[in-house]
């Protein structure tokens, strides 16, 4: 295995099919070395595949996932001083750390319109810790079928203050935590990287208040950064969107000021960690104006910002090429190694020509 090595190559059809045809989750460590990174980049990029619309009522937490060669998985870590499964963390360890000095750390968000999807798997975390130069956190945070915006970011918020506040006892470098979520996720990820200090979305969750919820850099997959405007396109703009009125209690319309409230876009600044954002030019569920609105308003603010367009991808990809951008996003911003990341589009993989 290269230093450092990611998630390896997949490729994924959009859709809840491709999630229901997917490895269990709780499988996917008891996997041999090399299936176990194939099988957490699959994880990764159907998780983000579906931006939940269907209400449904809050699933019970799956189990967790077993160990495996290279991780060692100590699955909930609650950060919110309380016994509610879904404010909790899975924290992923190598067995073989590649250095004894405190290693930096991927935090994983899931997506799933803010009411489905769960921590486990663990997402690119895992992956990243699988190579031995990173600890991985995936981070459960409560959907909107039991509690409203702010909580899911007060929830992301506490689990970064949670990492700090362990940093010592686990070995991790606190100064250097990465953050990369999916689709909704997408969201929670830009929002850490974008709020650090607001007062009304740190909230006031675990036991490390005192300490900061800032992040060191934000890999952000198909997230919608405008919520106050239609994520979708088409007829379905004219209609209100489910995961958000589920997220904000409301259409758009009736709660304008939440809506303006958690989008990303609210929050640009000057001074804002380096971000990463890939996104499907032909995504129906989240519109590509908002990878590109977002790269706009960083790039005019002054800060750090590489757009990459998936050429013809929708909500769901994945790509051998994105892969290794992404693994020198984080290997820069986490662990210094200099290097020089296109921003040029990357077309989807062509399909693997069918057996005769």
């Amino acid at each position: 295995m290269t230093d450092a090595e990611f998630p390896a190559k997949v490729s994924v059809r959009d859709g809840l099919s491709a999630v229901r045809r997917m490895p269990s989750q709780s499988n996917i460590l008891s996997l041999p070395p090399m299936k176990t990174i194939l099988a957490l980049a699959l994880s990764l990029v159907t998780t983000f595949a579906i931006f939940a619309e269907e209400k449904s009522e809050r699933k019970p937490m799956p189990p967790p996932s077993r160990a495996s060669d290279l991780v060692e998985l100590k699955a909930d870590l609650p950060y919110a001083a309380n016994d509610n499964p879904w404010q909790m963390v899975d924290l992923y360890l190598p067995k073989h750390r590649a250095t004894d000095k405190p290693l930096p750390v991927v935090v994983y968000i899931h997506g799933g319109g803010w009411s489905g999807g769960n921590r486990r798997g663990g997402g690119l975390a895992a992956g990243a810790a699988s190579s031995g130069n990173y600890a991985g956190v995936s981070v459960g945070y409560r959907l909107s079928s039991e509690a409203k915006w702010p909580a899911q970011i007060h929830d992301c918020k506490a689990a970064i203050r949670w990492i700090r506040g362990h940093a010592k006892e686990y070995n991790l470098d606190a100064d250097h935590i990465g953050v990369t979520g999916t689709s909704a996720g997408g969201h929670l990820v830009c929002l850490l990287g974008l709020t650090e200090g607001v007062k009304e979305l740190e909230g006031s969750l675990g036991e490390f208040t005192s300490l900061s919820s800032k992040v060191t850099c934000v890999a952000n997959y198909c997230g919608p950064t405008d919520m106050a405007s239609p994520l979708m396109q088409g007829d379905a703009a004219l209609k209100d969107d489910p995961a958000v009125a589920g997220l904000i209690g409301g259409s758009i319309a009736d709660k304008a000021a939440e809506a303006k409230a958690c989008s990303p876009l609210t929050y640009v600044h000057a001074g804002a960690p380096p971000f990463l954002t890939a996104h499907g030019t032909k995504d129906m569920r989240v519109n590509f104006t908002n990878a590109t609105r977002l790269h706009e308003a960083l790039t005019k603010a002054g800060s750090p910002s590489i757009l990459l367009a998936m050429t013809d991808a929708g909500h769901g990809f994945g790509s051998p090429e994105l892969t290794k951008r992404v693994q020198q996003f984080f290997d820069m911003h986490l662990r210094g190694i200099k290097s020089e990341i296109s921003s040029d589009p990357i077309p989807l993989p062509a399909p693997a020509a069918e057996k005769k």
